[in-house]
């Protein structure tokens, strides 16, 4: 099985990448007026405050644009200069960064993670030891969606790592594929044992600064107090609305990164010119080679529009997902944080990329813009991307809808809980991602997961509660208590998770 999913692997590689495609189309099928206002007409159909776009051809930048707003109920323009959350599209940096670690001899892409992290583990000694470098940055290393360890949560990166000893693993080592942010985080402290430089130092010395992305900040708490810079929002409960920023320092080499347009087409010329700058090479051709060549057969599933693609292959190299467009390679990845939408789209063959922004959350018209972009430079015929996929997200909302409704119709009517609220009371914990603490204030039940995951709780029925949550970027859920046996709660069942009732001192 194995050996077969390599050869798939390498003959993916080199028909995708290697085979010519003759005569190169230098100049879109239409004019960059039309995509100008097929942009702004997008962004109207999907309702987004801001957005931002840069495309790139040939080593120039053939258009760049910002439309709309910062933040919604300001005067503030969405410019090229406005900085957005890139998002996942921070991970070919990280991968790149270990790439030029790897180009100076300090690290090796199989070397033992150990080898570099002496006190890092997984639940499986076995994996432990063999996990790679190249694991870390491929999602192949066994281990599960991790995301609630961080996201939200009051943890440092430091005990971030150590709480995933405890996890066990979802599948045995490289025989499948899960997105994996934390391992990602792990690569980080790699090129900070590496170099003796924190990877956010790392990035700003030998990426932001010879690239000249000036505007670039590897952070968000690096951004704190800077000019133009965009506002995240969401829907809820069908109003779009300004919410908070969700900060990803704690997971940074991830995904924390916050840039520009005009910087981010630096970054697109630096990929698409084979890892050089001014002519300077700051990735030799080898490891430049191994970022875009494929690592692992992913799941296509993760982006939804992919069914409408239909490609005849879908993998993951090292911080790239990797697949083709009407018979073309490309090479892309999206970006995704609470209010905060991002993509990046490369054929490398035509020497073509696109790169958007937007401050709202989930937009997808970035894949309609980014196939739109790939057609006009393609010469295919109109296809109208954005059209389609917005009637695609149309019904899938309404598919999600009516489930909604079905799961409501489940409930059982004239229920009661079985034990006095205050018998619900207590704290419940779960090795891996802490404890939840339920009280029972004024004959009410309330559950607190962290500082930033509080919840009121109504009866549902049975022994499930619906939580009503304080951030209203958390759709309301269930919790579900599980009986002891013996006239008592034993455990309780939220965020997919079960915490088991720890017993009083």
């Amino acid at each position: 099985m194995i050996a077969t999913r390599r050869f798939l692997i390498a003959l993916v590689s080199v028909l995708a990448w290697s085979t010519p495609i003759g005569a190169q189309r230098a100049s879109p099928s239409v004019s960059l007026e039309e995509l100008d206002a097929y942009v702004a007409r997008a962004a109207r159909d999907w309702h987004v405050p801001g957005l931002a776009i840069a495309i790139v051809k040939d080593d120039s930048v053939v258009f760049v644009k910002g439309y709309g707003i910062r933040e919604i109920g300001k005067a503030d323009p969405a410019n090229v200069g406005t900085r957005f959350a890139i998002g996942s599209t921070t991970k070919a940096m990280t991968a790149a960064a270990l790439g030029m670690l790897v180009d100076d001899g300090r690290i090796g892409w199989d070397d033992p993670v150990i080898k570099h992290l002496p006190d890092f583990r997984l639940s499986d000694p076995f994996v432990t030891r063999e996990l790679t470098v190249r694991d870390l940055v491929t999602h192949r290393g066994g281990l599960g969606n991790a995301d609630m360890v961080w996201y939200g949560s009051d943890y440092t990166p430091t005990e971030i790592v150590s709480r995933v000893r405890t996890l066990p693993l979802a599948y045995s080592l490289r025989s499948s594929w899960i997105y994996q942010n934390v391992m990602y985080a792990v690569a980080g402290d790699v090129v900070e044992a590496a170099s003796g430089m924190p990877w956010d130092a790392f990035l700003r010395t030998r990426i932001f600064t010879p690239l000249g992305m000036s505007a670039t900040e590897p952070t968000l708490t690096a951004l704190a107090g800077q000019a133009n810079v965009a506002t995240p929002h969401a829907e809820i409960n069908d109003t779009l609305r300004v919410i908070t920023n969700r900060t990803v320092d704690q997971v940074k080499a991830a995904g924390s990164v916050w840039s520009s347009v005009t910087d981010m087409a630096k970054w697109m010329r630096f990929i698409l010119d084979s890892g050089r700058v001014g002519g300077k090479r700051l990735l030799s051709d080898t490891t430049f080679a191994e970022l875009l060549s494929p690592q692992a057969i992913a799941d296509a599933s993760i982006y939804p529009t992919t069914s409408l693609l239909r490609p005849h292959f879908f993998t993951y190299g090292l911080g790239w997902f990797l697949h083709d467009f009407d018979g073309q390679a490309v090479a892309m990845h999206t970006g995704s944080i609470d209010g905060m939408s991002a993509i990046i789209g490369l054929i490398p063959d035509r020497r073509l990329g696109v790169y958007i922004l937007a401050n709202r959350d989930h937009a997808e018209l970035r894949h309609a813009l980014m196939y739109e972009v790939f057609d006009l430079f393609s010469g295919n015929a109109p296809r109208d991307w954005n059209a389609r996929i917005l009637e695609f997200y149309g019904q899938r909302r309404k598919a999600a809808r009516a489930e909604e409704k079905k799961q409501a119709a489940s409930r059982v009517a004239k229920t009661n809980p079985s034990l006095p609220l205050d018998r619900y009371a207590g704290t419940y914990s779960n090795p891996t991602f802490g404890d939840v603490v339920i009280t029972a204030p004024k004959k009410a039940l309330h559950l607190e997961f962290g500082s930033q995951r509080k919840a009121e709780l109504t009866h549902w029925h049975f022994e499930t509660f619906r939580a009503r949550w304080s951030d209203v970027r958390l759709d309301a859920s269930n919790v579900v208590f599980l009986p002891d046996g013996a006239g008592g709660i034993g455990a309780v069942r939220t965020f997919g998770q079960t915490f088991t009732r720890a017993k009083p001192r």
